[in-house]
């Protein structure tokens, strides 16, 4: 059997750690999280930062992940029939709805965000393509794990730790949430991921009407929710969303 290179393993777990939490870090915190010596970490970050996958910033000298990554990311994506499908859905559930609107795929047990539409005001945010989401938390994981039995397997057989109060994470609490979910078509995650953020998803199915993804919203909780409960409105517009991408990638009628 063909042995890896460790020089390559190295430098796609320090991608992997500069993609998740932290977007910059400095050379000590790099080389202690992977276990290696400065002298080491310092020689491929040079050659990650030579080839454009990794940049410094010259005020701090702390690393992050660089121009090139998403090139070529964009150009995996831009071939990704589901994220062509859902670019102009997308659009109009932003415009509508006035939230952020996310589009994930099952990935490494988790959910990869593949598309990213702002929320249609002047606020700051944060493009989050190639973010990982968890199963058992987001709207978009239920979703996934309620109609994928991949992912129902991957969420159940996962650490499901709680990131808030709200954060169901026992096996029988979160099969209820999956039956919840597939009887109305729809999941939902208030304050179970993030303090004061709520967010709806519905599932997108393929030609041979085999669940493929979810589209979402994501705000905060109060623009979300009317005395307690999501807007019927923001609910109703999620749905039609995916119902029109599953439509567009073959399903039919839904």
């Amino acid at each position: 059997m063909a042995r890896n290179i460790q020089s390559l393993e190295r430098a796609a777990a320090m991608l992997r750690l500069l993609g998740g939490g932290e977007r910059r870090l400095g050379l000590s915190d790099i080389a202690s999280s992977l276990g290696l010596a400065k002298g080491t970490a310092h020689g491929i970050l040079r050659t990650l930062q030579q080839e454009g996958f990794v940049e410094q910033d010259d005020a701090s000298g702390r690393y992050q992940l660089g121009a090139e990554l998403l090139r070529l990311g964009t150009t995996y994506l831009d071939v990704h029939e589901l994220r062509a499908r859902a670019l102009v859905w997308a659009d109009d559930l932003a415009r509508s709805s006035g939230e952020s609107v996310h589009l994930g795929v099952l990935h490494q047990q988790g959910v990869l965000i593949v598309h990213h539409v702002f929320r249609p005001d002047d606020s700051r945010q944060v493009l989050e393509i190639g973010a990982m989401q968890p199963l058992h938390s987001t709207a978009l994981g239920k979703v996934l794990s309620a109609y994928d039995p991949v992912a129902h397997s991957e969420a159940l057989e996962a650490d499901r730790k709680p990131f808030t109060d709200r954060t169901v994470c026992d096996a029988a609490g979160f099969e209820h949430i999956l039956d919840l979910t597939r009887a109305r078509g729809y999941a939902a995650d208030v304050e179970e991921t993030w303090e004061g953020v709520a967010s709806i998803a519905a599932p997108i199915h393929d030609r041979r009407r085999m669940p493929v993804g979810a589209v979402g919203i994501t705000g905060a909780v109060e623009r979300l929710c009317r005395e307690g409960e999501l807007r019927p409105e923001l609910i109703a517009a999620v749905r039609d969303c995916a119902r029109a991408v599953s439509r567009d990638l073959g399903a039919g009628r839904f």
